[in-house]
C-alpha cells in the first residue's frame, strides 16, 4: 500500500469514527452500575440551589455522572472481596495501605471521590455569610480571622496545581488547619477529618467560568451553608463526624 492511500484509509477512518452514533446519558443520570455496598447520596437540595456559585447544569452533571460514576467504581472494585462490604468508606479510606494491592488505586480514586463529594453536597445549598458561636472562634484562633482564613482558603484552592481540593481539617479538639489534596486524595486517607472542601476539578466549575478558577472559588462562599458546617464541626468535637 503506498503511503498517500495508508493516510487516506486512516482519515476515512478517523472520519467514521467521529461519525458514529454515541451514548448519550440524559442530564443527571448515570451510566449503569454494578449493585453493591454503596450508594450515591441524593442532592439534599434541587439542582438550581447554587446558581449563586454553580449552575444547575454543572450540579446535575457532577453529581449524576461523575459522583455516580465513583460509587460505580467502587462497588466494581469491592464486588470480590465481601469483608470490605461492610466497612465505612472513612475507616476504608484510613486503611488504604492495608487494601489487597490489586484494588488499592480503584480504591483510593474512586472511594477517596465518594467521600469527597459526599461531604462537599452537605457543605453547600446555603446563602452563604459567616459562621458564628464555636466555629467562628476556632477560625479566629487557628486561621488567623475571617479574612485571613478566606485569603488561605482561596489561595489553596487556586493554587492546587491540576485536579484536586483545598481542605480545612478538624481535629477532635477543634483545631484547625487548610490543606491542599491532589485528585482525590482525602485527609481521610491519613486518619483526619475533614470540616469542609471545596473541589477544583475542571468539572465542578468548568461550564460557567471556563478556565476562571480564581472566580469559582471567590463565589463559592455565596452558596455554603454554615449551620451544617457547625454541625460538622460539633460532630469532629464529639467524635461522630465520619465522611
Amino acid at each position: 500500500m503506498s503511503p498517500l492511500t495508508r493516510r487516506r484509509g486512516l482519515l476515512l477512518g478517523g472520519a467514521a469514527l467521529l461519525a458514529a452514533p454515541r451514548t448519550v446519558f440524559a442530564q443527571g443520570t448515570a451510566p449503569a452500575a454494578p449493585t453493591g455496598p454503596f450508594t450515591l447520596p441524593p442532592l439534599p437540595y434541587a439542582p438550581e440551589a447554587n446558581e449563586a456559585a454553580i449552575d444547575a447544569q454543572t450540579m446535575q452533571i457532577h453529581h449524576g455522572r461523575h459522583h455516580a460514576t465513583y460509587v460505580n467504581n467502587l462497588n466494581a472494585a469491592v464486588k470480590d472481596h465481601s469483608r470490605l462490604h461492610a466497612m465505612p468508606i472513612e475507616e476504608m479510606l484510613a486503611k488504604i495501605g492495608e487494601l489487597p494491592e490489586g484494588i488499592r488505586t480503584a480504591v483510593r480514586n474512586n472511594g477517596g471521590g465518594h467521600a469527597n463529594h459526599a461531604m462537599f453536597w452537605g457543605i453547600m445549598g446555603g446563602r452563604g455569610g459567616q459562621p458564628g458561636g464555636e466555629l467562628m472562634a476556632a477560625i479566629q484562633r487557628d486561621l488567623g480571622g475571617w479574612d485571613q482564613f478566606r485569603s488561605r482558603f482561596e489561595q489553596a484552592a487556586n493554587t492546587q496545581f491540576g485536579s484536586g481540593w483545598a481542605f480545612v481539617t478538624v481535629t477532635r479538639e477543634g483545631r484547625l488547619a487548610i490543606v491542599q489534596k491532589p485528585n482525590q486524595d482525602t485527609p481521610l486517607m491519613e486518619g483526619q477529618r475533614v470540616l469542609m472542601g471545596n473541589d477544583v476539578w475542571e468539572h465542578a466549575y468548568y461550564l460557567r467560568y471556563q478556565n476562571r478558577r480564581a472566580e469559582y472559588t471567590r463565589n463559592w462562599w455565596n452558596v455554603l451553608n454554615w449551620d451544617a458546617i457547625g454541625q460538622r464541626y460539633a460532630a469532629a468535637k464529639a467524635g461522630t463526624l465520619k465522611v
